[in-house]
């Protein structure tokens, strides 16, 4: 995912693509040719929740997304929670359900979004009530579930192994045509 800094922020020179030696030999990165200033450009950790809801699977859709896609709950940590406590409030901020149980699947990379996703299986309770950042909620059987190739589907699969089911994947979705076209 290409970076989103094109200006120092430190003296507001337009970064460069520059070589430098570091640990491990020479490393390319975005840099300020007048002070300096590296952009790590490191991946964002993002917490993801299958939610165990009723002896099923809650899944939501963003309201914010064009497609008919339903996914886990995730978001970002705050400064000074845990990842449990994270993943905790943003289960109850996005469906106002309260976790009984977290116990952590995995940690996966998510390359495309330039992120690290910790996902945690969260047994939840409560009355649904979705927060303005979704628009809809689905429950699903185990055997219902469909993975998508990628971070969060990834873990989904292994969730799904560990309880006795076979995870099927859904075909990956594109952006736009062109996307398509190109690949």
């Amino acid at each position: 995912m290409p970076s989103a800094f094109k200006f120092c922020p430190q003296c507001a020179t337009p970064l460069a693509l520059i070589s430098q030696l570091e640990d491990g030999g020479p490393k390319q990165r975005l840099r300020c040719p007048a002070c300096d200033f590296t952009h790590w450009n490191n991946p964002t950790p993002v917490l993801g929740a299958i939610v165990e809801y009723g002896g099923q699977i809650l899944l939501a859709r963003n309201v914010a997304w064009t497609n008919a896609m339903y996914a886990l709950i995730t978001g970002f940590m705050e400064a000074g929670e845990t990842p449990q406590e994270g993943i905790a409030r943003e289960i109850l901020e996005e469906t106002n359900l309260q976790t009984s149980a977290l116990n952590l699947v995995g940690v996966y990379d998510f390359q495309r979004m330039n992120q690290v996703l910790i996902v945690y299986h969260a047994v939840a309770h409560g009355e649904v009530r979705l927060s303005p950042e979704l628009v809809d909620y689905r429950l699903y059987d185990l055997a219902d579930v469909k993975c998508w190739p990628a971070g969060t589907g990834y873990a989904m699969a292994e969730f799904l192994r560990g309880r006795g089911y076979e995870p099927q994947f859904m075909e990956p979705m594109l952006p736009n045509p062109v996307e398509s076209a190109s690949h």
